[in-house]
């Protein structure tokens, strides 16, 4: 399930993006060296790199985050049983080893995994990492006091439903078992093929017991990658991250760890931040966003010049922006109704509210258009590029609403969030055009978030967005449409109340098949079954430009996190 404070971080990351103004353009690095600006672009070590963010890095502490929450910085600390594939685009989409030797070994119906380690991993002290170590650190990510994780553990591990943590219960989770140092066993209440997806979260670092002091833990966690926590200020507002000596390049095929040193300053403006990148002056000139795009001036100024131009990274993360239904309010219990809505959506003019096609492109699945999802192309509601009224009309007109209708149209008021007033504005204006009345109920971010996500109060239409925990369908699609997924008394995003026995099969078919390529085709055919049902108006998955220092070099942005990798970039 989608974490609602991560769906706030990943869209408090583009936030930027979706005020820019329409038709501004930008060149990444599929237009330039990719390698890096400024002459010879061969990665070289030592210097210190700067990482000038937004959102703080608090809670640094791998029980509490969420996946590789904030960016790239957690992964340069803890190593996880997988990883992703550090590569450019479609590439870095792909989970591979890390601490173990592969990326899992399943039993025949995938409700056993078994990995090995490496041999030779050691902490920033010197000590062995062991398997009793990995057992721990996801022990107690389970503990209340360390909340803020991902809830696939709780819910995949047999008998960890109302576990506690160490803390409270001396005796462990007995789903993981540890026969040897160098091997740990999973034991999963069903079958799940994305297990090695899984396994590249947080949680799955190792922990060593005699070293956790609980909370504290946060502000020294004991290193397992190639850099250690030095300094922590203010919880995670500024990190200062040095080399671990005793991390082996021989056990980590992933992380490039160039730099000597790494600062990371937390809690900017964001246009401070893009004003410091822009003028690349001394410390600034080996400086690096993860969480800050481009505004409107930043990109304006970009386009005119060259040398700008060259030193913008352009991602794409897997994540869709979308109109949803709540089919038990009327008139959106009428089919006819759905598909009037999503023949009438002008999406030209949605990609312009936000920011236009070079940070926004249009979307006719619910899937994001990338390999790993599934993407499988369909558009069961042609719209054109600018709507198509007249066919909503006659849509109506079957559905007993020859003279239109008037309906609601529920949105953040927060401009920082895809769900804004300009995206529900292109929306109220496209509607019109087919004879609907959108009337716009704008709510405080806090109010909208839990009127939508509530069983009892969410509205029939109202503006949504969601991305993935890992580049598959699975954890796209599962959350949204699976029937045994609605939370009748909790955050609930199964906003279409599907319960249908043939996706909640087809689903569970899926998530037994471990060959991924397979189950990907699969996802996205559920996808183009789904969507005939017209629960959801797909509008645009968006795409994230930052910049970069103009002596930052060997510039790695995958389809995974959308986002600068860190871990490859070098300084001097």
């Amino acid at each position: 399930m989608r974490h609602p404070s991560v769906i706030a971080r990943r869209v408090a990351a583009a936030s930027v993006s979706l005020v820019v103004a329409a038709g501004a353009a930008a060149c990444g690095p599929e237009d330039n060296d990719a390698k890096g600006a400024g002459g010879d672009s061969t990665p070289r070590k030592g210097g210190t790199l700067t990482v000038l963010n937004s959102n703080p890095q608090e809670d640094f502490d791998p029980g509490r985050l969420y996946t590789s929450g904030g960016g790239n910085v957690p992964s340069l600390v803890f190593r996880t049983l997988t990883t992703r594939n550090r590569e450019d685009g479609a590439a870095g989409a792909e989970v591979v080893p890390d601490l173990a030797t592969d990326t899992g070994r399943p039993s025949k119906n995938a409700t056993v995994w078994t990995y090995t380690l490496k041999e030779g991993l050691k902490y920033e002290d010197g000590a062995a990492i062991t398997s009793a170590d990995i057992k721990y650190g996801i022990e107690r990510s389970f503990a209340p006091e360390l909340s803020g994780g991902a809830p696939y553990l709780r819910d995949w591990l047999v008998g960890a439903a109302d576990y506690q943590g160490p803390y409270k219960d001396k005796k462990g989770l007995s789903a993981i078992e540890t026969p040897d140092e160098r091997t740990i066993v999973f034991h999963l209440n069903k079958p799940e093929g994305e297990f090695p997806y899984l396994a590249t979260q947080t949680q799955f670092t190792p922990v060593p017991k005699a070293k956790d002091n609980g909370t504290k833990y946060e502000e020294h966690p004991i290193s397992s990658g190639p850099y250690k926590v030095v300094k922590n200020e203010n919880d995670g507002e500024r990190l200062t991250l040095e080399r671990n000596t005793y991390w082996s390049a021989a056990t980590d095929a992933e992380r490039k760890a160039y730099p000597a040193k790494i600062d990371v300053r937390s809690g900017l403006d964001s246009s401070v931040i893009n004003q410091r990148l822009s003028a690349s002056q001394g410390a600034d000139a080996t400086a690096v966003t993860t969480d800050t795009n481009l505004g409107p001036a930043e990109l304006a100024k970009v386009t005119g010049d060259k040398a700008l131009a060259a030193r913008v990274g352009t991602g794409h993360f897997g994540y869709t922006d979308y109109i949803a239904f709540n089919p038990k309010v009327k008139p959106f219990n009428n089919a006819k109704v759905r598909q009037a809505i999503s023949y009438a959506i002008d999406r030209s003019s949605v990609i312009n509210a936000a920011g236009g096609s070079s940070l926004a492109e249009a979307a006719t699945t619910y899937l994001p258009n990338q390999k790993s999802f599934g993407y499988t192309p369909y558009d069961h509601f042609p719209a054109g590029t600018s709507g198509n009224p007249a066919k909503a009309k006659e849509l109506l007109k079957e559905a007993g609403y020859k003279n239109g209708l008037t309906i609601s149209l529920t949105h953040s008021n927060s401009k920082d969030f895809e769900t804004s007033p300009e995206i529900a504005t292109a929306v109220q204006d496209a509607l019109k055009k087919a004879g609907i009345t959108v009337k716009l109920q704008g709510l405080e971010e806090n109010d909208y978030k839990d009127k939508i996500h509530s069983v009892k109060t969410e509205p029939g239409f109202f503006l949504a967005h969601w991305g993935a925990d890992w580049p598959s369908g699975g954890p796209f699609l599962a959350p949204i449409f699976d029937g045994r997924q609605i939370v009748k008394d909790g955050a609930n995003f199964n906003t279409g109340f599907l319960d249908d026995k043939s996706v909640n099969a087809e689903i569970d078919a899926i998530n037994k098949l471990t060959d991924l390529d397979a189950a990907a085709k699969r996802w996205g055919a559920l996808d183009q079954k789904i969507g005939e049902q017209a629960l959801t108006v797909p509008l645009f998955h968006p795409v994230y430009k930052r910049l970069y220092g103009s002596a930052v070099k060997n510039i790695v942005i995958s389809d995974w996190t959308g986002v600068l990798d860190i871990s490859q970039v070098s300084v001097k």
